[in-house]
């Protein structure tokens, strides 16, 4: 009879000793982890003064990042504004990060962009929030929704490009912004008064100068500024919302979607509203202005792809011909196009990195990463990995004839957070290529590749301006000599 007490007891203590010794070798593994190598700087401040020099210099804020990969490897720890971040620049690193299987991230910008698009953004929003959020602006990218995009960025376009042939020199970035501020404001909330759209440029730009710097709200830094700024746009959305709110007219934009009342528990809140539609103004506008830039330049620089591209929309001209604007499937008529435009934005890595943050201890690629700590995947370092991309530094849109490897090309992100408007923002590009090379041809004329001061995604200082020439004028130049 004890050997009937006595067989399970032993079985269990066999368990918890098993269950113990299991446990205690996963604490050891993880106090034994290496910490990321790097610097943390000094006291507090960490190196916060040596990003914001990088912010401050030509070669803009990503300089900061590439001086210590090179130093320390392809994952090297920092201190900036107060927090640890570590950089990691590896597709599988990037796989585990981004896809967040585990849950072990969520995303988390630093404090001064926090604050300047609000808590509300799909920047900084909670897990629970973002599905919440993402749910109801996912659904505003249908097909539809897309399609009418399109036909109204051309129209822009086509205005914008019809008055270039009256100016000795285009600054790219700057037409750029102007029509996809326009295209944006009229797709979300219908603005289109110029002196409204006016005011709403200057406080964006006030707000983008303002996200990496410090965090001071004293008058005359750019971060209150920036603060104003976001204070004064409020406001013209809460006009907007509230005038939108009394009038039964149907406009059919972003805001009449978000609008539409539903669920208490699904229904997103006027400030939610707010936030959201300035961070699609921002992001919107800014990287595919900024994106549009780069293109025109390796284009410039690339007389071999040009040429190729514009064989391509030539072809297409002859067969949209009849039409006033272009359809979303003649933008599926462009397949080279799409390659200079993910080549474009491979070599230019607009967004160069994805901010995270670590919702507890864990380990990656051998490095102990702590609970709290920022940690950042390196997009543009793996862009320009020479083991993933052949001649990374050269213009090639032919190597995407054949699928990437999976996790190397991160300009829209990756998983639950890729960027919503990625589809959009391809189609902006491809509208705007088709429509400069079928009227224009170009030469830039300043091949300076210094990046803009004081900006979050990578921008052209020199803006990328060009000579034009109308082909259609070329043309009738060319008939009159022959007679």
């Amino acid at each position: 009879m004890l050997l009937w007490y006595i067989v399970p007891c032993v079985g269990l203590l066999y368990l918890l000793v098993k269950s113990f010794s299991i446990l205690w070798r996963t604490i050891i593994a993880k106090s034994q982890a290496k910490v990321p190598p790097g610097n943390w700087g000094l006291p507090v401040i960490g190196e916060t003064i040596n990003f914001m020099a990088a912010i401050n210099s030509n070669k803009g804020f990503y300089d900061f990042v590439q001086v210590r990969r090179l130093k320390y490897g392809n994952c090297f720890r920092t201190n900036i504004f107060g927090q640890t971040h570590v950089f990691i620049s590896s597709t599988e690193a990037a796989k585990k990060i981004l896809n967040n299987e585990a849950g072990n991230f969520t995303k988390r910008y630093i404090k001064s962009i926090a604050k300047l698009v609000g808590d509300q953004s799909l920047l900084c929003a909670s897990q629970r929030q973002h599905k919440l959020i993402r749910s109801h602006l996912s659904t505003l990218f249908s097909t539809t929704s897309l399609s009418t995009m399109v036909r109204q960025f051309d129209e822009l376009t086509v205005n914008n490009l019809s008055t270039w042939h009256e100016k000795s020199n285009i600054i790219i970035l700057h037409e750029a912004l102007k029509i996809t501020l326009e295209a944006i404001c009229k797709m979300l909330v219908n603005l289109e008064e110029k002196k409204e759209l006016e005011m709403l440029h200057k406080d964006v730009v006030l707000i983008y100068e303002a996200m990496l710097s410090f965090p001071l709200r004293l008058p005359w830094t750019r971060f209150y500024k920036g603060l104003q700024a976001r204070k004064r746009i409020m406001r013209l959305l809460d006009r907007i919302i509230d005038t939108r709110r009394k009038s039964k007219e149907k406009l059919d934009d972003f805001l009449d979607h978000l609008l539409i009342k539903g669920d208490q528990t699904t229904q997103l809140t006027n400030q939610q509203i707010k936030d959201n539609i300035l961070t699609m103004i921002i992001a919107g506008q800014d990287t595919t202005a900024s994106a549009i830039t780069w293109m025109i330049k390796y284009l410039d620089e690339n007389p071999e792809a040009l040429h190729k591209l514009r064989a391509e929309q030539a072809a297409l001209q002859q067969k949209v011909s009849h039409k006033a604007y272009l359809t979303l499937q003649d933008l599926n008529c462009m397949p080279y196009a799409s390659k200079v435009i993910k080549e474009s934005l491979r070599m230019a890595s607009i967004v160069p990195w994805f901010p995270r943050m670590a919702l507890q201890d864990c380990e990656i690629e051998g490095f102990g990463i702590k609970k709290g700590w920022n940690i950042n995947v390196d997009a543009k370092s793996i862009h320009f990995d020479p083991m993933i991309f052949h001649d990374p530094h050269k213009f090639i849109p032919s190597r995407f004839d054949d699928d990437s490897k999976p996790y190397s090309f991160l300009a829209f992100g990756v998983g639950g957070r890729t960027c919503l408007g990625l589809h959009l923002a391809r189609a902006m590009m491809l509208v705007f290529v088709y429509r400069l090379t079928t009227s224009y041809r170009w030469k830039v004329l300043d091949s300076d590749e210094s990046i803009e001061k004081w900006t979050l995604f990578s921008r052209l200082k020199s803006g990328c301006p060009i000579r034009v020439m109308c082909i259609e004028e070329e043309r009738e130049l060319s008939n009159a000599s022959k007679t």
